[in-house]
């Protein structure tokens, strides 16, 4: 069973898109450009992604 982490190594600023990808198996690119429509849209994205950066523990 795959659990969702942040993944630092790939990852730009806190490894959150990367950790996404991972457990998902979609394209880093794709999930990025999810979190930036939402973020430049509705704002939701970015308050998504603030959350999730402060919530879900590093890969080990």
């Amino acid at each position: 069973m795959n659990k969702l982490y942040k993944n630092d190594k790939e990852g730009i600023i806190s490894g959150v898109c990367a950790g996404i990808s991972d457990l998902t198996n979609i394209d880093v690119t794709i999930i990025r450009l999810v979190f930036f429509i939402l973020s430049w849209c509705y704002g939701s994205g970015l308050l998504a992604y603030i959350l999730l950066a402060l919530l879900l523990p590093d890969k080990k």
